[in-house]
């Protein structure tokens, strides 16, 4: 249509084919197509269905009108051929009357006009158009702890989950997709400022690699800027549901800088904290364990020593002034107070669910969590189907204490793991499916992923409750090999992305922050670097290559490992400078600690480092050496420089996660009710927070 109009004004004016296409439109063709512009602008009803089309059925509604409009232009061009045939019969016996110029400026006018009101329809199609796809929703969903092994569409054949599986077979599969570190808090922090955790202060130089408890005073800082920061700005109503354990305040209890709202969401239900086994009663404590044991045996013996003086003092056996008992009496207390506080009420000031800055349920139940956050999830969709929305949906999922839920007990081949996985999967299918009967599957990118691999080492009663890393050596807390950082990484956007698509190339939970804004229409922070890249050219096939050379793995603070992918090359060399030291001896864990330590006497130095080329070696079991790699030194020469230059992008920032910012302070602590006295249940109408969206 486009294309007649543009001919009818570049033509010379007077020319046969000017004058034929002239005529076709004086016929009230023009008229016609006017008042189905007038019809269009005023129908909202009409305009706004053909919005919500995908854009594939856009374009074949329009290339309708093309061919309808196309045929009745031929139509007419047909009878007008006609008629100046019978004209030109006529012609013998009767001069013909030219046009006038007045004519011919009538003709033009009425063209102009037409062809103004036919663009307007077009750009007001088109432009909205635009705008709806260039603001998909996006649905992005991180499972807790959960092995890329676990799954079905990375080789697993004993845990069902087939609505995971479906993502993948109707998506892209990511098959080297890394986390920027092997424990929540610095990875959450990585996914969520698309930096490497040391420069933002997330990355810890002691032996506790997360936030232990929600009155702790580190956390997100307030100079970082998430992903969800700039959706909201861009026009997107953001949620998180779940796990957050990135923080919540810095000098009291209520001013929430490190919370969810302050970081770019507009609601926020979930954990501010972590799933943990001491959320469910009667399991061992899984937090700082070998402290606990010295302080209760420091405790005990201090007990029984003041047991010892007191009776020796009543028998007149022992010569020991009241006033001493008394003294030793309060260092008592106060020691049993610094164990009991912390931990002995750990549940009741961690496992806690928020409604935005309020604590609506503390402690939590889990199996009933687990239902909620999903209903959750599902009212969020609901409530924004009529604006471009970014749900972040954060699992609990599989961290332990695995789930209890009796409609999955027993389901699966891996016993209460298996169960709890597919109990995931089912959650995942739950919310995929309201996206699909809300009619948003078209326009809704959605993204699956873990935080990090599956925990090897956790285990309960003799049985294995973490998760399984497929081929890959190591898992969660081990950085550098490839089971504690290679993840899942599912994308399915149907109508944009070719389904059934597998990428091999290196990419990073990094990667979602630019890519999402890029779909956003947002701009990427310039005041700071960033480490992620955009996906979408790789995601599209507009290009097969990674636009990531290096990657660098730390663990805490302190760099384990470092992957590059040369130019022109299908190589992937990974180089080890630290790796962890497995015990008991010749197992693939840290069995002893429950988790390997980053640094000191746990960690083994290596100079040269291990260099092994993970595109033919997955599982990491065949060093090279100069022997064996003709490209030997300059691989070393090249990883070292690489080192060289990103540590000269480091800055010095506040520590986060030093001592003092990890321990529990009691003016931080999120309370429901009056402090120390936190107890309430989600139906409790103490606190009742009204829904922002």
């Amino acid at each position: 249509m486009f294309s007649l109009m543009l001919l009818l004004l570049l033509l010379p004016q007077g020319s046969i084919i000017h004058n034929i296409v002239l005529h076709g439109v004086n016929l009230d063709l023009g008229g016609a197509l006017v008042q189905s512009v007038v019809l269009l602008q005023h129908s909202k009803t009409f305009t706004g269905l053909f919005l919500n089309l995908v854009p594939s059925v856009q374009s074949a509604c329009l290339t309708c009108v093309h061919v309808t409009f196309l045929c009745q232009v031929s139509s007419h061009i047909l009878k007008i051929c006609n008629t100046w045939t019978d004209d030109s019969k006529l012609s013998r016996s009767q001069p013909q009357v030219p046009y006038k110029e007045q004519d011919q400026m009538d003709c033009f006018v009425i063209h102009w006009r037409f062809l103004t009101a036919v663009l307007s329809c077009c750009l007001l199609i088109s432009g909205g158009s635009a705008e709806n796809d260039s603001k998909p929703n996006i649905l992005l969903i991180m499972a807790d702890d959960l092995g890329i092994g676990d799954l079905g569409c990375y080789g697993n054949d004993t845990i069902r989950t087939p609505n995971i599986d479906r993502l993948a077979k109707e998506g892209v599969k990511l098959t080297q997709h890394i986390s920027a570190a092997a424990f929540c808090t610095p990875s959450r922090t990585a996914f969520m400022t698309s930096r490497y955790p040391i420069r933002s202060g997330m990355a810890s130089e002691s032996s506790v690699p997360v936030i232990l408890w929600n009155a702790a005073s580190g956390g997100l800082p307030n100079n970082e800027t998430t992903f969800a920061k700039i959706l909201q700005k861009q026009g997107y109503t953001t949620g998180l549901i779940g796990k957050w354990h990135l923080g919540v305040n810095c000098e009291n209890r209520t001013d929430h800088c490190h919370h969810p709202l302050y970081h770019g969401f507009d609601y926020f239900y979930g954990l501010p904290y972590t799933l943990v086994s001491d959320c469910r009663p009667g399991l061992p404590s899984e937090i700082m364990p070998k402290l606990q044991d010295e302080l209760l045996f420091l405790n005990q013996v201090i007990g029984l020593g003041l047991l010892s003086l007191i009776l020796g003092r009543l028998a007149g056996l022992l010569p020991v002034g009241w006033k001493v008992i008394g003294l030793l009496s309060f260092c008592g207390t106060l020691c049993f107070l610094s164990w009991y506080i912390p931990f002995g009420l750990f549940r009741q000031w961690n496992c806690i669910i928020m409604k935005n800055n309020d604590v609506i349920e503390q402690p939590f139940e889990i199996e009933e969590a687990s239902n909620d956050l999903l209903q959750e999830a599902i009212n969020f969709i609901e409530r924004n189907k009529e604006r471009p929305f970014l749900l972040y949906f954060s699992f609990m999922h599989v961290h332990t204490p695995l789930s209890e839920d009796k409609r999955f007990a027993g389901k699966s081949k891996y016993g209460q793991y298996g169960d709890t996985v597919e109990e995931m999967d089912w959650i995942i299918g739950e919310i995929t499916d309201s996206i699909k009967r809300l009619s948003l599957e078209n326009k809704t990118l959605v993204y699956f992923t873990s935080d990090h691999g599956g925990h090897l080492e956790s285990r309960q009663m003799g049985k294995q409750t973490g998760g399984w890393n497929g081929v890959y050596k190591g898992g969660k807390g081990m950085a550098g090999w490839e089971g504690g950082i290679r993840v899942p990484g599912i994308f399915k956007w149907p109508g944009v992305f070719q389904a059934e698509t597998t990428i091999n190339e290196p990419t990073s939970l990094m990667d979602i922050y630019p890519t999402v804004v890029s779909l956003a229409g947002g701009t990427l922070p310039e005041d700071r670097t960033i480490d992620g890249r955009n996906l979408m050219p790789l995601l599209l096939g507009r290009t097969h290559r990674s636009e990531h050379e290096f990657m660098f793995h730390y663990c805490g603070s302190y760099l384990h490992a470092v992957r590059w992918h040369p130019k022109n090359s299908d190589a992937v060399y990974k180089a080890h400078y630290v790796t962890p030291i497995f015990s008991p001896e010749g197992a693939v864990g840290c069995y002893n600690t429950r988790y390997c330590m980053c640094y000191g006497p746990g960690v083994m130095h290596h100079d040269p480092p291990l260099l092994f080329d993970i595109s033919v070696d997955p599982s990491e079991m065949h060093v090279l050496s100069p022997q064996t790699e003709p490209k030997y030194y300059n691989i070393i020469k090249q990883l070292q420089a690489a080192v060289e230059e990103h540590n000269n992008t480091l800055t010095d920032v506040p520590k986060q996660m030093s001592f003092y910012n990890v321990i529990w302070k009691p003016w931080l602590q999120p309370c429901c009710g009056t402090f120390p006295f936190c107890s309430c249940s989600k139906n409790s109408e103490m606190h009742s927070a009204d829904d922002p969206n």
